[in-house]
């Protein structure tokens, strides 16, 4: 079973799958609901990220990547980081 059958999705797996090889992503993103997303992601504007991350992961999480697949400030995410280090 896959993690998606865990969570009541497994139906989803093989669409994504397909529409994967058919480089479908906008419509894949259009299969995911909000509570799938807020199941696998910390969903969070930049200064409320380090909360999020602490409540979710608390001290079992020692290292973290960040993706943004757009233009964004700098600064911004050097304050995410600070307030990081200060959970």
């Amino acid at each position: 079973k896959g993690v998606l059958d865990l969570h009541g999705w497994g139906d989803l797996q093989g669409d994504l799958n397909r529409m994967s090889k058919e480089g479908k992503w906008k419509e894949m993103g259009e299969l995911i609901t909000d509570d799938i997303l807020h199941t696998f992601a910390v969903v969070a504007e930049p200064e409320k990220l380090a909360d999020g991350l602490a409540e979710r992961y608390g001290d079992v999480v020692q290292r973290i990547s960040f993706y943004a697949p757009y233009a964004s400030d700098p600064d911004r995410w050097r304050a995410v980081m600070e307030q990081l280090h200060a959970v």
